[in-house]
């Protein structure tokens, strides 16, 4: 029992136990962020590559040297991290910064998917379009980047210093990393985000309520589980947040504006106006933020934070839609309705997230989840 208490802690560190143990700093969060972005950013290519230039059914390409160059930057990065603790003094998992120790499994599974990768591509060729999102070599590479993208959430989850109401300068890491995280299931979802949809086809599926004979499922319902499940994916990174920080202004706009880029990235940024509509509603509820204050403490601001935030989020998403494309949709109960069905899945989310204030109150004294450092 002992053992196993022990190996808990050094994994799975609260603030208190995190004391004994290295920390990041901003910087070097910062770092971590930024090389694996750069990792993300060639996935992101490759599978624009994928879905455009079907012609190289390789697995050598210049899409995949910068995925794996930007692997070998973050390995490097988080190697010298362990290494800086190592020359000072420290041994064995002590070595590992807190937060990080996810990281370095990842590291090691990240080698083994792309192993797998060459093997899969060798023996199957090069998938297209959904094909590539299903890839068991591509979903091993996919988890392991979404540890290593957190790992400035975890180390800020578990850092005693990171005040209650910090400041975005200090919190901007952990943003970021929650934003590209949702980013990355974007692409894995891309056949469900809704960041996808150009303005016309966003009118036109709100315009029409059957199609054909009506057996098929219609475009409007497509659209509409799209913005359920996307409505999911840039509330529930804020939402985390706020459940143990009282997140400050600029928040929302980084998880929006990274989910934004890496989703539109995909189409090279086909659908501008979506784009800019999912950076717009980022600011908006950015002032929902200055207004409502949500945080651990504070159930009611915190349910009402989860409801309007999705709410203005689809008012603008379909408001920039219907003036790019030069009209409203035609059947009026889908542009009225779907943002407040979206305000109402937020605010289940909130209920689920934060059901009580018992063991959140608004103080760093609060209990965090455990899971969530390491």
């Amino acid at each position: 029992m002992a053992v196993a208490a022990r190996l808990r802690e050094r994994w799975w560190p609260t603030p208190s136990s995190a004391q004994s143990r290295p920390l990041t700093s901003r910087r070097d969060d910062l770092v971590t962020l930024l090389v694996g972005i750069w990792f993300v950013v060639g996935l992101f290519v490759d599978a624009w590559a994928h879905s455009n230039r079907p012609q190289l059914e390789t697995f050598f390409t210049p899409w995949h040297a910068v995925f794996y160059s930007g692997f070998v930057a973050t390995a490097g990065w988080v190697c010298w991290l362990v290494w800086r603790n190592v020359l000072a003094g420290r041994r064995g998992v002590d070595a590992i910064p807190v937060g990080y120790g996810p990281t370095m499994f990842a590291l090691g599974l990240f080698i083994l998917s792309a192993v797998a990768d060459l093997i899969w591509h060798s023996v199957f060729g090069i998938e297209q379009s959904l094909a590539a999102v299903f890839s068991p070599s591509h979903l091993g590479l996919g988890a392991s980047m979404l540890l290593i993208l957190t790992s400035p959430l975890r180390s800020a989850w578990a850092n005693p210093s990171m005040p209650a109401a910090p400041a975005l300068s200090g919190f901007l890491p952990a943003a970021l990393s929650v934003g590209a995280a949702a980013g990355l299931f974007g692409l894995y979802l891309t056949f469900a985000n809704a960041a996808g949809w150009s303005a016309e086809s966003i009118v036109q599926a709100f315009s029409t309520i059957r199609e054909g004979d009506g057996t098929t499922r219609t475009r409007a319902a497509m659209l509409a589980g799209d913005v359920a499940l996307t409505n999911a994916m840039l509330l529930a990174p804020l939402l985390l947040l706020a459940r143990r920080w009282r997140i400050p202004v600029g928040t929302a706009t980084a998880v929006y504006g990274v989910f934004g880029f890496l989703s539109c990235s995909v189409d090279a940024f086909e659908h501008r106006s979506t784009f800019a509509a999912v950076v717009v509603a980022g600011v908006a509820v950015d002032a929902l933020v200055r207004w409502l204050r949500p945080g651990p403490g504070h159930r009611g601001r915190y349910w009402a934070f989860a409801a309007l935030a999705a709410l203005v989020t689809w008012s603008i998403y379909l408001a920039a839609a219907s003036i790019a494309a030069g009209r409203l949709p035609d059947v009026v109960e889908y542009w009225t309705g779907m943002p407040v069905i979206a305000a109402l899945h937020g605010l289940l989310l909130g209920v689920l997230f934060l059901p009580d204030t018992k063991r959140h109150p608004g103080r760093q004294t609060a209990t965090p989840d455990v899971g969530l450092a390491g």
